[in-house]
């Protein structure tokens, strides 16, 4: 074949890679050079020498042989010696799991359905980590996509307003940070929800909503109801456990869940009439106090089951489990001594307002990351104020509802000792970090 003859089937292969060399997508490290784009051009043609050549765009099985294997959207990573089968280590991670059935949502590129660890728009990337916190997408890129998408679920840190029913974005603040919600009004109702129905604001000095919500609960328990972590009553209760915390020897871990304790009926019903009783007798509420002098104290115990862990509130039936018979039928007088054998005060039932004192007493015979604790309603009545050990009490002084035993003398920290089971109700189970 003469030099005139094969000069346009050149100047064709030449036009041919430069339309395709303009075409190449960037990798993760830059533009793919040229050089490759040429070589992998070379390749391609020269499998079939009697191919028309022609300067047409490279076509689609040419685009996805120089395409990521497993994404199909970004090119082959190029380290400069050879060209792997995908674009990232991520990709080459995500190939190696089981095959997913394709997304039924958003994702235009028929990728995979996005797992939680990955972008929430591309599903192939994992989602950035800043140092601090997991953000939803990979990229700014990614984050942008999904904005054009569906402008109604703009992409920010935390997700959607935590108010039930609500599929709004939650409030963006002015520093980029997010909150829980998309408005004032839903965070107050967020913050203020009912423990039952998880519908509806609850009513003054109540956890529930109305009375049938209280009834209903009543009805259903002894029960474990969950406290958001937004809530007034969680910060209440997180706040007091932090206040308590005494020991300044001691690191005061952070509370991570609160559980509220739905006693029975019953239960209840003979805890309010011992507490109408010690309020007739003294007067408590005409001195702005509460009703029998109720207070909230700690009290830490056994746990031998995994109550109170992420979606565990199904209490056990081990007789053996301290935390969940207090939580199914209260405290119990009568079994006194089977631990320690002795009390400063005699046979009471003990506790206190010091958390990191409760905090001695909780112990895990379960493997958890979490330690639990007790915040229990006391009817203190007219406390006995000793600081000394009375070890022979089987009832408080005479004229009196209970002992006060305060720091000083043979204690180092208080104690609040009652003498009847009816004297005190489990109310809220505190799980926190040991």
């Amino acid at each position: 074949m003469s030099m005139a003859s094969t000069l346009p089937i050149a100047l064709s292969l030449f036009q041919t890679l430069a339309a395709a060399s303009v075409n190449f997508p960037s990798t993760a490290n830059g533009p793919r050079s040229t050089a490759s784009a040429a070589a992998a051009a070379a390749a391609a043609t020269s499998a079939n020498t009697n191919a028309n050549v022609s300067a047409s765009p490279p076509t689609s099985s040419n685009v996805n042989s120089i395409m990521c294997d497993n994404c199909q959207v970004r090119p082959k990573y190029n380290d400069g010696t050879r060209v792997h089968p995908f674009c990232s280590k991520g990709c080459a991670s995500q190939a190696k799991l089981p095959a997913q059935p394709p997304s039924s949502g958003n994702n235009n590129n028929n990728n995979p359905l996005p797992k939680s660890a990955n972008c929430d728009f591309c599903g192939v990337r994992p989602k950035h980590f800043d140092g601090k916190r997991t953000h939803p997408f990979c990229s700014k890129a990614c984050s942008k996509n999904a904005s054009a998408q569906n402008p109604q679920l703009k992409p920010n840190a935390k997700g959607l307003c935590h108010a039930p029913g609500c599929t709004k974005p939650a409030h963006t603040n002015s520093d980029g940070s997010s909150g829980s919600y998309c408005s004032l009004a839903h965070k107050t109702l967020g913050e203020t929800i009912c423990l039952m129905c998880k519908q509806a604001a609850k009513l003054p000095q109540s956890h529930f909503c109305s009375s049938k919500c209280a009834d209903d609960a009543e009805k259903s328990g002894p029960m474990l109801l969950e406290v958001p972590v937004g809530h007034v009553t969680f910060k209440s209760v997180a706040d007091q456990f932090k206040a308590s915390w005494r020991h300044t020897n001691k690191y005061c871990p952070p509370v991570r869940r609160v559980y509220k304790i739905v006693s029975t009926q019953a239960s209840m019903t003979s805890y309010k009439a011992y507490q109408a009783t010690v309020e007739k007798a003294g007067n408590f509420a005409s001195t702005g106090r509460s009703a029998g002098n109720e207070n909230r104290r700690w009290h830490g115990t056994k746990r031998e089951c995994n109550i109170g862990d992420k979606g565990q509130t199904q209490l056990c039936q081990s007789t053996k489990c301290s935390l969940c018979c207090i939580i199914k039928s209260s405290f119990d007088i009568s079994l006194w001594g089977t631990k320690t054998g002795w009390g400063r005060f005699g046979k009471g039932l003990y506790t206190s307002s010091t958390s990191s004192k409760s905090n001695d007493y909780s112990h895990n015979d379960c493997s958890s990351n979490l330690k639990a604790i007790l915040l229990n309603k006391v009817i203190v009545g007219r406390g006995c104020k000793l600081t000394h050990d009375n070890t022979s009490l089987t009832a408080p002084p005479t004229g009196y509802d209970s002992v006060l035993a305060e720091k000083g003398g043979s204690l180092n920290y208080d104690e609040l000792v009652v003498y009847t089971n009816d004297a005190i109700r489990p109310s809220f189970l505190v799980m926190y970090e040991p």
